[in-house]
């Protein structure tokens, strides 16, 4: 898709060119677009990390105003939902979006492609049809019913939609537990300390059998990574693995984590964690212990409603020489 990105569209998306590395040749494309949890600062880094570290061409889409000022609260304009058609793997950081059909089909095309998705926080819950309502795809809908798109993108892609706050939001961190069964995947190898001040989010009794998980959530007693644990409630699927088998007969491996926020990207072995999942679900060799250090500075702005940096352009976010 060579020249995709022309001079009038520049501003709408930030592409970071790879620097050589094991991943030449794969594009990753990022879906920003929430209202609390910061993903319009935490997927840029994670796209500078892994263009610049790793080799992967990583393009990051946003929530924004037609001007170009990024507003996560704007939940119907993410330019450059095209770019999914030429992308080998989507991380999706959405929380109740409504877009337009045009670019919604091609997130349903994506959907049925087979290719990998990585979902992150509250893309559980990545769509909110309060509109459009006899679109095609309000079966996206977190709150759709009926057979296997009850609970929309999260019930029939990730095995879970939104459901409550484990942790005590906002004043209960998480510890990730590593399930011993699956030490030896290779989006474990080198991750052994994750946490972050997100809390544990909930499951439904019904969280789906076929689900392989990686991590699971702890819930600690302050915001404190350091905290002690509180005993009195379970852990639960913090991070997994899941098939979603599409509408055209392909299927598509999908890793959810439920810890993703911004700060929480402050955890290194959780960088890693993300890191190592591109490799793995790109089919690539993960490395032993992969490169997360930051590429420039890094001090993302805390979780909250209307807490984002205001003014931000698109264009701020672009890789300085």
């Amino acid at each position: 898709m060579a020249g995709w990105i022309g001079a009038a569209q520049a501003a709408q998306w930030v592409t970071y060119e790879p620097k050589p590395g094991p991943g030449a040749g794969k594009h990753i494309v990022f879906l920003s677009g929430d209202e609390e949890y910061r993903s319009e600062e935490g997927l840029p880094q994670l796209g500078k990390i892994l263009s610049q570290r790793h080799g992967f061409k990583c393009t990051v889409l946003f929530s924004q105003d037609p001007d170009g000022t990024i507003n996560p609260n704007n939940s119907s304009n993410v330019p450059g939902m095209q770019l999914l058609a030429g992308a080998d793997l989507v991380v999706n950081q959405f929380r109740f979006r409504e877009l337009p059909d045009a670019d919604m089909a091609h997130f349903d095309a994506y959907m049925n492609s087979g290719k990998p998705m990585m979902v992150l926080r509250t893309a559980t819950h990545s769509f909110n049809y309060t509109k459009n309502l006899n679109s095609v795809y309000a079966k996206y809908h977190w709150q759709h019913k009926g057979g296997v798109w009850t609970g929309g993108f999260g019930g029939a892609v990730v095995g879970e939609t939104w459901t409550y706050h484990h942790g005590d939001h906002g004043k209960e961190a998480t510890r990730g537990v590593i399930d011993g069964r699956n030490r030896q995947n290779p989006i474990l190898r080198g991750v052994t300390d994750v946490a972050g001040p997100t809390d544990v989010y909930g499951v439904n009794p019904d969280f789906p059998a076929d689900a392989t998980v990686l991590l699971y959530g702890q819930t600690l007693k302050s915001l404190d990574p350091a905290s002690p644990p509180n005993l009195t409630k379970a852990i639960m699927p913090l991070v997994w693995l899941r098939d979603y088998h599409g509408e055209t007969g392909k299927t598509s491996r999908v890793l959810c984590s439920t810890i993703g926020a911004a700060s929480d990207l402050e955890s290194e072995d959780l960088r890693r964690l993300f890191v190592n999942a591109c490799y793995s679900l790109n089919g690539l060799e993960v490395p032993a212990k992969a490169d997360v250090t930051y590429v420039g500075e890094f001090k993302p702005t805390f979780f909250g409603f209307n807490k984002f940096q205001k003014g931000v352009k698109v264009s701020d976010h672009e890789l300085k020489p």
